[in-house]
């Protein structure tokens, strides 16, 4: 989800700088709803479940997609799917262009010796390249955020009108390495509740189960989880004024709508180019680096010395309320 967020201000860029051009998104329909505000777009369902399952089954994506009249393929994902659709439209005579991962810098940069720790280009700037390699420069800089959506009945009745400043806050991550201790993550809530309204983001029953626990514990926290729908999230986004989000999916949504992004970071590290769009660097709050010299040890989270699990315990909960209030102060 956050790989297909993430392209989404780089796609808000290129329609505005070229609103003549046609776009097919070609994507899962869960993602759907993030290109409902693109006036000049398509949407082509993958359903590599069933439809289009198997070789054979991409092929006729492929074709699928061939039969809309496109003229160029920007490959943004470059994987075995991806690959194999991109190669068959260029044997039809489509121009194509693939996203180069930078997997040779990012090891560099997470390897244990010899690590080159700089900052990388920025998985956005790379989507932007694509486009500039098929005929169609951007300057990112341009991005507008999509706009600020209404709620319905059902979100207005989960979180009620807007009396005070609305803080959302997206625990959980893949791995633990990359997930702050909810045991921590209260201690900030405590905090925060008696100024703040939060909601909480998170999916799946055990994460629902956890959230709801927090919800019955404080006056001004609403757990969202399996309450509203996707698209009733993003409308829920839309509206916050800070987020709170691990290295995962939750921020890179909030940036598609400007919102100010507080980030933790664990193993993985904002110099590897996954950082929310369009945020300030003073916003990421980072493991101690002292501490653990090995940061960062992985791109994606899975990879780290045993050692290293626990990481995240040395942002402290008070750096988090801190942020939230200079980043409320700053929207003022």
């Amino acid at each position: 989800m956050g790989d297909v967020a993430m392209i989404v201000p780089v796609l808000r860029v290129l329609s505005e700088t070229y609103p003549e051009v046609q776009l097919t998104i070609l994507s899962r329909a869960f993602f759907k709803p993030f290109f409902n505000d693109f006036s000049n777009v398509v949407f082509l369902e993958a359903d590599v479940n069933h439809n289009h399952k198997g070789f054979m089954g991409v092929l006729k994506l492929a074709e699928e997609a061939n039969a809309l009249g496109i003229n160029a393929v920007a490959d943004l994902h470059n994987v075995i799917r991806s690959k194999i659709i991109t190669r068959y439209l260029k044997i039809l005579g489509k121009k194509t262009a693939t996203l180069n991962k930078g997997r040779k810098e990012k090891k560099s940069l997470t390897r244990a010796k010899n690590k080159y720790f700089r900052q990388l280009k920025t998985t956005h700037q790379r989507y932007a390249d694509v486009f500039g390699t098929l005929g169609f420069p951007i300057e990112l800089t341009n991005f507008k955020p999509l706009p600020k959506k209404e709620y319905n009945k059902n979100i207005l009745s989960l979180v009620g009108e807007k009396k005070k400043s609305i803080i959302g806050i997206a625990p959980f991550a893949a791995y633990k390495s990359k997930m702050y201790p909810l045991e921590l993550i209260k201690k900030a809530i405590a905090d925060l509740d008696k100024q703040y309204q939060i909601v909480l983001f998170g999916g799946g029953d055990k994460e629902i189960s956890e959230l709801e626990i927090f919800e019955n514990e404080f006056v001004f926290v609403i757990n969202t989880a399996g309450k509203l729908n996707f698209t009733e999230e993003l409308v829920l986004i839309s509206n916050l004024d800070v987020m709170i989000s691990m290295d995962s999916g939750n921020g890179h949504l909030a940036a598609m709508y400007g919102i100010p992004i507080i980030s933790l970071w664990g193993v993985t590290h904002p110099y590897a180019g996954f950082a929310p769009f369009g945020q300030s660097s003073h916003n990421s709050l980072l493991a101690d680096n002292n501490k653990y010299p090995l940061l960062p040890t992985s791109i994606y989270g899975n990879n780290y010395p045993e050692e290293y699990e626990n990481i995240m315990e040395t942002i402290k909960p008070e750096e988090i309320v801190n942020k939230v209030e200079s980043v409320l102060k700053l929207k003022k």
